[in-house]
């Protein structure tokens, strides 16, 4: 399946991926291929099950296919070593997740900074790129403030400034609305339709809602380990 636009940041060929449970193999995808481009919004839909955390979880080089190639950014991610992979993911990859996944003990502007604790930046660089991320998705007030005094929505918000604040070159969200109320919801894609739109981030985000596959620039379905650009049935 190609995607519209001339340069392809993400190109998955061929992929299969399977898990092993006990004596059973469990065909999760199937001869598998899609493209993304740069600055391209992509949303990934289909039933519980259907394999979409798994694509996702390739594409951010979290896991590696069974057969079949995933590259991103020019990288061939299937054939680097564990090591490089690490830092192939540190540079490139922002994750946002259903869950927010922030560290209690943490402050909004720590949890933020986590990810930069992986680069040789200095304290005082880590906490001007944690400024400038808190300050895009509209949270620099509530910087010094720890998750339990935080609605779900600034959660979710703190999670999308730790996944843009190495600047990376694309960004995964999980379900990012999938724990939230139609109104909080509504704000986390306004934000991610901005971070496309405005500041040039190319996202994928898995997604069972249709309203927020709606904000996507493309959507594709997945079912049974294979893609669709037709709704399952």
């Amino acid at each position: 399946m190609n995607a519209q636009g001339n340069s392809t940041l993400v190109n998955v060929d061929g992929v299969e991926k399977v898990f092993h449970r006990g004596s059973e193999d469990i065909h999760v995808l199937a001869d598998l291929h899609l493209q993304a481009s740069v600055g391209e919004f992509l949303a990934l839909m289909g039933p519980s099950g259907s394999g979409k955390t798994t694509l996702l979880n390739l594409i951010g080089g979290l896991d590696r296919p069974t057969k079949g190639a995933v590259t991103v950014a020019g990288e061939r991610l299937d054939q680097l070593s564990d090591r490089r992979l690490a830092a192939w993911r540190a540079r490139h990859v922002g994750f946002v997740f259903q869950l927010y996944n922030l560290m209690p003990v943490l402050t909004a502007e720590r949890n933020v900074e986590l990810p930069l604790l992986l680069t040789h930046l200095s304290k005082a660089d880590r906490q001007k790129h944690v400024e400038t991320a808190l300050a895009v998705v509209g949270l620099s007030h509530r910087a010094k403030h720890y998750p339990r005094t935080l609605s779900g929505g600034e959660q979710q918000r703190v999670g999308i400034a730790r996944g843009i604040v190495t600047d990376p070159t694309l960004l995964l969200c999980d379900e990012p609305t999938g724990d939230l109320d139609r109104k909080a919801g509504n704000e986390i894609l306004d934000l991610l339709q901005a971070l496309n739109r405005e500041h040039g981030k190319t996202i994928i985000m898995v997604t069972h809602d249709p309203h927020a596959s709606a904000r996507a620039s493309r959507t594709v379905y997945q079912d049974k380990g294979q893609l669709s650009n037709e709704p399952v049935k």
